[in-house]
Parts: C-alpha cells; sequence; structure tokens
C-alpha cells in the first residue's frame, strides 16, 4: 500500500486488524475467520515468492468454488501478482489458448479438472507449475504445500495496478482478457456496498462460479465491510436454500434458471429463508415478482460486463420493471450513435461509459484497447435508451458486437457459426439469440445444408459442444433452404432473425 491507495490485499489486512474472530470464510465444515485468513493468505504469498512469482507474474486456478480462492487472491494482491480465473466450462482447446495467452508461472487445480491441464501441460502448454488444490488431486503437489512461514518482500502497489483478468467470450475464435486493477475491484466493491446498503451484518453465498465478475463482485464487496462468504461448489437449489437457512444468508447472485429452480424448491420443502435481503442479477419481472411475494427480499438488477468491473446500473427491479436500474455512483453513462454524438433521452444508441470500475484494457490486445476506449470513453458495444427519470432500458446489441447471453454467460454468434462450417454437413449458417423460457436467452443455430447432406439437430449439437463449451451449443436447430442476403452478398442476420427469430426448431 502506498500513501494513496488502497488494494486488495489492504482489505485482509483491514479486516484482521478490525474483526479477527469473525468468520470470513465458510466451506463445508471449515470455519475460517478474519485473523486465519491473513495468515494463510500470507503464508500462501511467501510459498508463491519462494516459487518465484513477483510482481506482474500470473496465477492461474481452475476448479469448483472453494475457499482457496480466497487465500489466492489475499497472496496475489500481496505480490503483485494477477489471479486469472479460468471457467471450468470451456473446453480443453480454448482452456489451451487461456493458457497460451496468460503464461501463469503457476496453476492451481482441483481433482475434476486437473486432468485436462495436466495433458496440456505433457504436450507442452504453458502451465506453469501445476499445484492441486488438496491431496486429492493425483500426481500433483497440494496447494497447501506452497504455504510457508516468512513474509515475501513488501512489493510497491498502487490502485492502477493490475489484479485480474477474466477471460470473455471468443471473438474470432480468440477469447479476451479484460485486465482489472486492484483500484477497479476496490470502487467496484464500495459501490456495490453503498447501493444496496450491505454490512458486516451480511453473509453472501458464493453459487455462481468465482471466474464470474457477478460473483466475485458480491464475494468481495461483503468481505470489504466484513461480511461473511459462504462458499458452495457449484449451483443446487436443495442446498443454496438449506445454506441460507443454516448460515443466514443475506445475498445471493442469480442469472435465469436459478431462481425459477429456486422457487421450485421452496414449493417442494419447508425452508426458512427469512435473511434474504438481497439477490443480484437478471431475470423476468414476473419471475421476480413471485420471488418478491414469498420472502420479501428485493431483487436488484442491472446492466454490466466484466470490462465494467461488473454493474454499471443497478436498481431494485420492481422499481421499473423492464428496466435495468440507474447509473450508479462511480459510473458515467452516454448514449451515442454511430458516429459517436450524444442522442436524446429516449432515443437508442450504444452504451457508453466512464469512471473508476473501467477495466485497464484486454491482455495483450493494443488494437482492441483503441477501438473499445476511443474518444475517452469505453464503447461497450450495448445498445440502450435512457428514459426520462435515467432508468437504462437494454436493446441488443451492435450487430458487430452481437453476443447471446444465455443463463449469464456471453457467447458470441461468429465463434458458433465457424464452428458449426467445420462440418462438413453444413454450407450455411446463422446463429442468432432468441428468447428462452429456462435460460432467458437461447443459441439457435438457422442452417443450410450441402446438397444431399443429411444432418440431425442432436448431431449438430454434439459436434458443436465437441468443440468448445457446452454452453455454446445451439439450444434450437431449424434447417432452411436458404439464408437471406443483403446487398453485399453477405448473410443478414436482422432479417434471419425476422425469419426465424422463435425459439422453433429442434432442441
Amino acid at each position: 500500500m502506498s500513501l494513496r491507495s488502497f488494494t486488495i490485499y489492504d482489505i485482509f489486512q483491514r479486516n484482521a486488524d478490525l474483526f479477527a474472530t469473525d468468520t470470513a470464510l465458510v466451506c463445508g465444515d471449515r470455519r475460517i475467520d478474519f485473523g486465519e485468513l491473513r495468515v494463510r493468505a500470507d503464508r500462501l504469498a511467501a510459498g508463491l515468492a519462494a516459487e518465484g512469482v513477483k510482481k506482474g507474474d500470473r496465477v492461474a486456478i481452475l476448479g469448483l468454488n472453494s475457499h482457496r480462492f480466497f487465500y489466492l487472491f489475499g497472496a496475489a494482491a500481496s505480490l503483485g501478482a494477477l489471479v486469472v480465473p479460468i471457467n471450468w466450462r470451456l473446453a480443453t482447446d480454448e482452456i489451451r489458448f487461456i493458457l497460451a495467452d496468460a503464461a501463469p508461472k503457476i496453476t492451481l487445480l482441483d481433482a475434476a479438472h486437473a486432468p485436462r491441464v495436466q495433458a496440456l501441460a505433457a504436450a507442452g502448454a504453458p502451465t506453469g507449475r501445476l499445484f492441486g488444490f488438496d491431496a486429492a488431486v493425483a500426481g500433483l503437489p497440494a496447494m497447501d504445500s506452497l504455504e510457508t512461514d516468512g513474509a515475501p518482500a513488501p512489493v510497491a502497489l498502487g490502485s492502477d495496478d493490475p489484479f485480474l483478468i477474466i477471460y470473455t467470450a471468443a471473438v474470432d475464435g480468440r477469447p479476451r482478457g479484460a485486465v482489472l486493477s486492484h483500484g477497479n475491484l476496490v470502487s467496484a466493491n464500495l459501490q456495490t456496498a453503498v447501493t444496496m446498503g450491505l454490512t458486516r451484518r451480511d453473509a453472501f453465498l458464493n453459487m455462481l462460479p468465482l471466474f464470474h465478475i457477478t460473483d466475485l463482485n458480491l464475494a468481495l464487496a461483503v468481505m470489504h465491510v466484513g461480511g461473511k462468504n459462504v462458499v458452495a461448489e457449484k449451483f443446487d437449489a436443495r442446498q443454496t436454500l438449506a445454506l441460507t437457512a443454516a448460515e443466514k444468508i443475506s445475498v445471493l447472485g442469480s442469472f435465469p434458471p436459478i431462481l425459477s429452480r429456486l422457487l421450485e424448491e421452496m414449493s417442494a420443502g419447508d425452508y426458512d429463508v427469512s435473511s434474504l435481503r438481497h439477490v443480484k442479477g437478471i431475470d423476468n419481472p414476473e419471475t421476480i415478482q413471485r420471488f418478491q411475494a414469498l420472502t420479501g427480499g428485493t431483487f436488484w438488477i442491472l446492466y454490466g460486463q466484466s470490462e465494467t468491473t461488473g454493474s454499471v446500473t443497478l436498481g431494485p427491479a420492481l422499481e421499473r420493471p423492464g428496466a435495468a436500474g440507474r447509473q450508479l455512483p462511480m459510473m458515467r453513462i452516454r448514449l451515442v450513435d454511430d458516429a459517436d454524438r450524444p442522442v436524446a433521452v429516449g432515443h437508442k444508441g450504444e452504451i457508453t461509459v466512464q469512471g473508476p470500475l473501467v477495466f485497464q484494457g484486454f491482455w495483450r490486445q493494443p488494437l482492441l484497447d483503441q477501438s473499445s476506449f476511443r474518444n475517452g470513453w469505453h464503447h461497450t458495444g450495448d445498445l440502450g435508451r435512457l428514459d426520462g427519470d435515467g432508468y437504462l432500458w437494454f436493446e441488443g446489441r451492435k450487430p458487430e458486437k452481437e453476443l447471446i447471453k444465455p443463463g449469464g454467460e456471453n457467447v458470441y454468434p461468429a465463434e458458433v457459426e465457424s464452428v458449426i462450417l467445420e462440418h462438413p454437413a453444413v454450407a450455411e449458417v446463422s446463429v442468432i439469440g432468441v428468447p428462452d423460457p429456462q435460460f432467458g436467452e437461447g443459441i439457435k443455430a438457422v442452417c443450410v445444408l450441402k446438397p444431399g447432406a443429411d444432418l440431425s439437430a442432436d448431431a449438430l449439437a454434439a459436434f458443436v459442444a465437441s468443440k468448445i463449451a457446452r454452453y455454446k451449443k445451439p439450444r434450437y436447430v431449424e434447417f432452411t433452404a436458404a439464408l437471406p442476403k443483403d446487398a453485399a452478398g453477405q448473410v443478414d442476420r436482422a432479417r434471419v432473425k425476422a425469419l426465424h427469430g422463435g425459439a422453433g426448431g429442434s432442441q
């Protein structure tokens, strides 16, 4: 910490000083207070330093949610290292690309995902030295063995120093690493805490993946104010409700279909959810209304990106049903036309953003940075309109930034299209987003087959899932004789949506 900075590690120090015996983490039968959390982070930092990890180096982590993520956050923050949390839902080739791009010095793995990375390392992928989460990871030293006594040399860190690389949806087959600084995350913590009224009495259940910006934002915000983080490996409706009752969970994150599954489980069992005050995420107004009527809690709706360290707008969902809340205290929004000129209230434009939550840029992608940050604003590629009261209404995406969000994940149609075109039976394809009752938005592939070719929807979906992450496979497939074209002979995506934009076709 320098004279005028505050880093992620300073949260660990502050909480150990003020709330040493308060519970910081619960994971299974482990209960870890803030004093122990700092000690474990310091011991891990000393071990990482002994392995040669220094300021600017990357440490990757791939695994289901665990208290070990928090140890690593504290340790990396004290060293000035960057954490690279990898999406475990990605296909092996996608993980290979991230490892090659980030070039971590050390990679930490759980038992379920270690074999893939061990195979990549054996084939020459730059994984750095591999460690398992615990002794259950065969063939690897345990993460605990890294911990050692002693303190690494102090590192000069400022708010603009990078801390996290989150790989976002692939464009042209290449995931992009959004670099977030200590200042980005600290600002996001304080903004979320102030807006939602979080205090040290709050408890957050980490059941969204800890590689996802929404979970990271809520986890660090609750930690920042001295609250408790309860860690579940992944979402399970029954476990979520049981932990809510047992640990007095007050904060959850949610994307479709999580809330509807919780409501179904609540109707089938007797659960005490009286502690639940806040759910932050995205869902439809009808499901949100049912949740609030049943629990008395508030659902907070948002618009944001990994590139904006989470939320740009946030507000109680039923305050203006269908809107995405209003701009937050540390964000400035401007909607612009294609010439970067501001549009009037009520008119649609690209959402551009300024403020201390705007990311530092894409990892080793200076040309993308130039495009994103042109004219002094971060250009999100998303479209929206602001009403007279300042509420943001999401209006889709610019054609060149077309994006589909099934269940909170980001999928670029171009990536899925390129994989589908590898199939020998497919002549042309257009991938679009369509309404989906379970996931909010679904992936639909509209395909033209080659003369005489035969292909089923299930076979096509399986082919895509064998190449890239399974959540990127088309949930709906429709075969057609031809795709509409524009004057230049290119597939006209707008007309494809108009003709095939329903959720029809095989599933």
